[in-house]
């Protein structure tokens, strides 16, 4: 008869972590209920214990209390001693009550009754009030059994919690040794495994992991050779041919963004500098029409440089050329500037623009702050209906300055959130403008929040009816909070 067994290298671990992790599970399980029931034992053997000596030392003082209260009445024969005597045998009575739980289960409950019972007839008996002194003494010389019977119960029930003691540590020794059985069993058969295991799977896995590693932090020039079972062989032979396609679009994307960038920026400077000049009116003064014309011409040249800009930032990031600038400047002016420069495209878009900036000085490249600002609002107009509104915030934390964009846009997809940030990804929703992005707007907002070692997110609160972005910037030292004109 043929066994089963695993075929692939995912069944082969799945086996071989139910072989060394089953026996110890149920290992660990049985131990913890023993332990469980031991503990619950133990307590409540303490409590027993404890709650037993100390009501035996009660009931052996309330058995010389009613001696002492007896011997007083039949000096006084007073009704005050009278009444104090009356109450002994329900003190009594009531101690023993407390004690009649533990007495039943050591089997004494009718030497218990009995010490009540001893006690109501001398009581009863000393009560009469035509009682001779000789009857009296008869009467107190009965407490003398009582006071014995009072022992008696204080070692039936001190041997009854003495045997229960015993019971527990025996179960406890018992316990120890089945876990040292099963522990002697467990470890040479889980080593032999684990050993197993780690030299047919682990290594080839580590290598694996490290070739991914190495893939997912651009590290594109060191080959990828492992040696293991023949899945992950076939595997490393994938990562290999991956490794070397990811090189060569590295390469060529490289390439492309740095001379595309450049050819574009020379004939888009002079383009620049004629909408200027005709705006300035150096070549004559514009019509209405023509100046309306003229402006929608250097609003758009306004993002194509943003563009090829962001083009720029995007290769420099990539090789990781450019560094941080910290100045201190008020966040709120550097968003009005950056809504000053796209009024334009606002006003077309019959857009408006709702500001919730406190007035804060931070610590940030302002450059890259202006880039980020500018990126999102620019990818909020392009995706906010006509006559909808954009919404900017900001505000100071306790150790960070915080910025959120929400817009009334169709929104992003949940299928394509996880994917918003990569460079050159475009959504499936139809984008408006005149210029059509090229999908690293975000991308290369994303490189500049995580140059300041700060976070990105997109938040689902349902605020807006469109994409809502909160941004986390950390302060590495206190900034004072000033206020700042709007026109500053």
């Amino acid at each position: 008869m043929k066994f089963p067994r695993p075929r692939s290298l995912n069944e082969l671990i799945l086996v071989g972590f139910g072989l060394v992790a089953l026996p110890l599970l149920v290992a660990v399980l049985w131990a913890l209920f023993n332990l469980g029931r031991l503990a619950t034992q133990s307590e409540e053997l303490v409590f027993t214990g404890v709650a037993a000596a100390e009501n035996n030392r009660l009931l052996v003082e309330q058995v010389a209390s009613l001696e002492r209260v007896a011997r007083q009445y039949t000096i006084l024969r007073s009704p005050d001693s009278l009444q104090l005597l009356q109450q002994e045998p329900e003190r009594v009575r009531g101690r023993l009550e407390q004690m009649r739980p533990l007495t039943e289960t050591a089997d004494a409950i009718r030497l218990l009754d009995g010490i009540a019972a001893g006690a109501r007839d001398i009581v009863v008996a000393l009560s009469d009030p035509e009682l001779s002194i000789g009857e009296a003494q008869v009467a107190i010389a009965a407490i003398a059994p009582l006071r014995e019977q009072v022992a008696r119960l204080t070692q039936i029930l001190s041997a009854h919690v003495d045997a229960e003691l015993r019971k527990l540590q025996a179960s406890m020794r018992d316990a120890q040794k089945i876990s040292a059985w099963q522990v002697a069993a467990l470890i040479p058969g889980t080593v032999i495994l684990v050993l197993f295991f780690t030299l047919l799977v682990a290594r080839p896995i580590r290598q694996i992991d490290e070739a991914i590693n190495q893939l997912g932090r651009s590290g594109f020039s060191k080959p990828i050779r492992i040696k293991g079972p023949t899945d992950l062989e076939r595997l490393s032979r994938q990562l290999e041919w991956l490794r070397i396609r990811l090189l060569e679009l590295a390469q060529e994307k490289n390439r492309f963004l740095r001379q595309m960038s450049h050819e574009l920026k020379t004939p888009l400077a002079s383009i620049r500098e004629g909408t200027e000049l005709l705006l300035d009116g150096t070549v004559g003064e514009l019509e209405k029409p023509q100046r309306e014309v003229t402006d929608i011409l250097r609003m758009n040249g306004v993002k194509l440089q943003q563009l090829i800009e962001n083009l720029l930032s995007f290769s420099a990031w990539q090789t990781k050329s450019e560094l941080l600038t910290l100045t201190d400047f008020p966040l709120r002016a550097l968003v009005i500037s950056v809504a000053k420069e796209q009024r334009l495209a606002l006003k077309a878009a019959h857009i408006q623009l709702r500001l919730g900036v406190e007035d804060i000085i931070v610590n940030a490249d302002r450059d890259k702050i202006r880039t980020v600002l500018d990126n999102l609002l620019s990818n909020a107009v392009k995706f906010t209906p006509k006559g909808g509104y954009v919404t900017i915030r900001a505000k100071q934390e306790a150790s960070s300055f915080s910025i959120e964009f929400g817009d009334t846009g169709p929104g992003i997809p949940e299928d394509e959130g996880p994917r918003i940030f990569e460079a050159f990804f475009q959504g499936r929703r139809e984008q408006g403008g005149h210029v059509a992005g090229t999908g690293i707007g975000l991308s290369v907002v994303l490189e500049c929040i995580e140059a300041h070692n700060g976070s990105v997110e997109i938040v689902n609160t349902g605020e807006f009816s469109g994409a809502h972005f909160r941004i986390e910037i950390p302060q590495k030292r206190v900034v004072q909070t000033q206020k700042i004109a709007a026109n500053a």
